[in-house]
C-alpha cells in the first residue's frame, strides 16, 4: 500500500470528505422527494408494492454503508487535521486507500461456520455499491413519481369538467355523473395504492366521458334558459314550413289549370301535434326529450320547406318551358317568312299542329316540344336548300 505525504494526506481526506458531502446531499434529496414520499407513505399493491419492498431494503442498506464510510471519512479527516507523523501517514492511506469499511452482511445465503458475518471492503468499493442500489432506488421511486403525476393530471381534469355539470332537473344526466365519479374514485384509490400500474388508457376514457358530461350538461342548462325562444324558433320554422306549402300548392293550381300532367306537391304531415307536444315537455321538465324533439321537428321542418320551394320551382318551370315553346314556335315562323316559305302547306301544317297544342289548356308540354322541334327542323330544311 503506497503511504501519502503530508501534502498528499490533507488533499486526500478533504477530496474524501467533499465526495462524501455530495452523496449524503443526494440520498437526503432522495429521502425528501415526492417519489419516494408517496412510496413510503402508502399503503402499497401490486407491482409498486413489489418494487418498492425491494428499494427500501436496499436504501435502508445504502444508509447504513453511507454511515460506516462516512466514519472512516471522519477519522482520516481527524488525523489529517493534526500532526502528521509516519504513523498517522500510514493509518490515513490505510484508512483512504484500505479495506477501512466494515459492512455487514445481509440476507440467509449459506455461508462458512467462520465467517465474521461482515465484510471490509474499501472506501471505492463502498462508494460502488451505493451508487448502484442509488441508481435502482431513484428508477423505482422517478417512475413512481412520473407516472402518480401523469395520472393525476389526468383524474384531475376529468374531475375538473366533472365539476361544471349541471344536475339541476336532469336525471339521467346525474345517474351518470354518478357512475363516472364512482370510477374516478376508484382509479385515484388504484392510483395511490399502485401508481408503477396507472391505466392511463382508462383515465383518458374518464376523461372523455367526463368532457361528453359536461357537454351535454351545457347543451341542456342552455335548453333549460332559453327553450321558450326555441319552441319560438321552431314555431316560426313551422309557418315558414307551412308558407313554403301554400306557395308550392297555387303554384300546382296555376301550372294544373294550363299545363298537362302536373306532378302533384308532395304532402307533409301537420306539425301542430308535436309543437304542441313541446309544451308539454317544457312543462314536464324533459329537458333530453325537449331538446331530441326540438332537433328532431326543425330537422324535418326544414325539410318539407325545401321540398315545397323544390316543388315551386318545378311548377313554375313548366309553365316557363310553354312558353320558351310558343317563343321558338313564333320565331321560326319568322324565319320561314324571311325564306319565302311562309305559304307552304307541308310547313303550314306542322306549325298549326304545334299551336294547337301549345295554346290548349291543359298543354301537353312533351308532345308540343316534339311538334316545334319538328317545325324547326323543316324551316332549318329549307333555309338549307
Amino acid at each position: 500500500m503506497m503511504i501519502y505525504t503530508r501534502q498528499q494526506a490533507t488533499e486526500a481526506a478533504a477530496a474524501a470528505a467533499a465526495e462524501r458531502d455530495t452523496i449524503q446531499a443526494n440520498l437526503l434529496d432522495l429521502d425528501g422527494s415526492f417519489g419516494k414520499q408517496l412510496l413510503a407513505g402508502t399503503q402499497l399493491t401490486g407491482l409498486s408494492g413489489q418494487r418498492w419492498d425491494s428499494a427500501a431494503a436496499s436504501l435502508a442498506a445504502v444508509w447504513d454503508i453511507f454511515n460506516l464510510y462516512s466514519a472512516v471519512i471522519d477519522r482520516s479527516v481527524a488525523l489529517a487535521g493534526g500532526r502528521l507523523g509516519q504513523r498517522e501517514l500510514a493509518d490515513i492511506s490505510q484508512l483512504l486507500t484500505g479495506p477501512s469499511v466494515s459492512i455487514t452482511r445481509v440476507g440467509t445465503a449459506p455461508r462458512d461456520i467462520a465467517d465474521p458475518g461482515y465484510e471490509n471492503v474499501t472506501l471505492a468499493t463502498a462508494r460502488a455499491r451505493m451508487r448502484d442500489a442509488f441508481t435502482a432506488i431513484t428508477d423505482v421511486t422517478s417512475a413512481a413519481e412520473q407516472h402518480w403525476n401523469e395520472q393525476a393530471g389526468r383524474l384531475d381534469a376529468a374531475a375538473s369538467a366533472l365539476a361544471g355539470v349541471n344536475l339541476t332537473g336532469d336525471a339521467a344526466t346525474a345517474a351518470d355523473v354518478a357512475t363516472v365519479r364512482t370510477e374516478l374514485d376508484r382509479l385515484r384509490a388504484a392510483l395511490n395504492a399502485d401508481p408503477l400500474a396507472a391505466d392511463f388508457a382508462a383515465a383518458d376514457r374518464l376523461g372523455e366521458q367526463c368532457q361528453a358530461l359536461a357537454a351535454r350538461a351545457a347543451a341542456l342548462a342552455a335548453l333549460r334558459s332559453g327553450a321558450a325562444g326555441q319552441i319560438a324558433a321552431v314555431r316560426a320554422l313551422a309557418d315558414s314550413s307551412r308558407a313554403a306549402q301554400a306557395s308550392a300548392v297555387a303554384a300546382w293550381q296555376r301550372a294544373a289549370a294550363k299545363i298537362a300532367a302536373v306532378p302533384p306537391v308532395p304532402p307533409a304531415p301537420d306539425p301542430a301535434p308535436r309543437l304542441a307536444a313541446l309544451d308539454t315537455l317544457l312543462a314536464a321538465g324533459r329537458w333530453d326529450g325537449l331538446r331530441s324533439e326540438l332537433d328532431l321537428l326543425q330537422r324535418d321542418l326544414t325539410a318539407a320547406a325545401t321540398q315545397f320551394r323544390e316543388s315551386e320551382r318545378t311548377l313554375v318551370s313548366l309553365l316557363d318551358q310553354r312558353d320558351e315553346l310558343r317563343g321558338l314556335l313564333d320565331a321560326y315562323k319568322a324565319k320561314a317568312a324571311r325564306l319565302g316559305a311562309a305559304e307552304d302547306g307541308t310547313l303550314s301544317a306542322l306549325h298549326d299542329s304545334a299551336r294547337a297544342l301549345l295554346w290548349t289548356a291543359p298543354c301537353d308540354l312533351t308532345a308540343a316540344a316534339a311538334a316545334v322541334t319538328s317545325y324547326q327542323q323543316a324551316v332549318l330544311a329549307i333555309g338549307a336548300r
